[in-house]
């Protein structure tokens, strides 16, 4: 008669052991592989994404070469502040971000310049139009007589006259003197952009010693107004008082504020 065989008590755990050695020895080999190719091998190849968002005013591979990026770019190989720097010598750009994800992903995130106003300015002897910024940044230069038909916005902004501009170049700062105006203009373009579109031109009289008046020249009203600061409130209550003074029919050359206390030149009748 046969006997049944069992194992010895001792027995099953001793396999069990084995067979979890064997297993925990083929996931460290298959983590150490995957460790090795994540942090080893993958940082070091081509980047496997590159993404440009935020402006499409400069063509991908425009902005590529300068930022120095080929087919053979990687994580460990870019520096994303030295890509910055770069792509911040495109005049139009406000700023330029770059964000490298591990191991093998490139952002790049772009904002434009915003255009505030317009003037002109000389150069080789001729006019041209020249656009700007808040910061008084000049990003965009055109032909005499272009008035850059691809910025549909354009025909909304006011002219700033007075400025010396002379042989403008992308990337040209105006002087600090107009910043504090140019940043009052972006607040009312931003919050009463209504106000602006009544304006077709605001000139800048620049004092003996320092400093600097402001005139500005109403749509479809030859009235001048003199102005020692501009702001949202102010420019509302001058352009009120135009047309207060307008529907009342009385002949005004111009309108002065200076004082604080308005006050207005009549026309002469020879000068109608």
């Amino acid at each position: 008669m046969a006997e049944d065989y069992a194992l010895p008590p001792a027995a099953v755990p001793r396999r069990f052991e084995k067979i979890l050695k064997v297993f925990i020895a083929i996931a460290v080999i298959f983590l150490a592989g995957e460790m090795i190719w994540l942090l080893g091998i993958s940082p070091f190849r081509p980047f496997l994404k590159i993404d440009i968002s935020g402006y499409d005013g400069i063509s991908r591979n425009e902005i590529l070469a300068k930022a120095g990026i080929n087919g053979s770019s990687s994580f460990f190989s870019t520096d994303a502040g030295s890509i910055e720097k770069a792509l911040m010598e495109f005049s139009s750009l406000e700023s330029a971000r770059v964000f490298k994800h591990f191991p093998d992903r490139l952002r790049i995130l772009l904002e434009a310049r915003q255009e505030l106003a317009y003037s002109l300015a000389e150069m080789n002897g001729r006019t041209v139009p020249v656009l700007f910024d808040s910061h008084g940044v000049i990003f965009r230069i055109g032909a005499p007589g272009e008035y850059f038909p691809e910025f549909a916005s354009v025909a909304a902004l006011p002219l700033i006259s007075g400025l010396v501009i002379e042989d403008p170049y992308p990337g040209m700062r105006l002087p600090p003197l107009f910043i504090p105006l140019f940043k009052e203009l972006e607040k009312i373009a931003m919050y009463a952009p209504e106000l602006l579109t009544a304006i077709s031109e605001i000139k800048v009289n620049p004092k003996a010693f320092s400093g600097f008046d402001i005139v500005l020249y109403p749509v479809h009203k030859k009235i001048k107004i003199r102005l020692s600061e501009l702001n949202e409130d102010m420019l509302r209550y001058t352009l009120l008082m135009v047309d207060v003074l307008v529907s009342r029919g009385d002949e005004i050359e111009s309108l002065d504020f200076r004082s604080g206390i308005a006050s207005y030149i009549p026309k002469e009748a020879s000068s109608e």
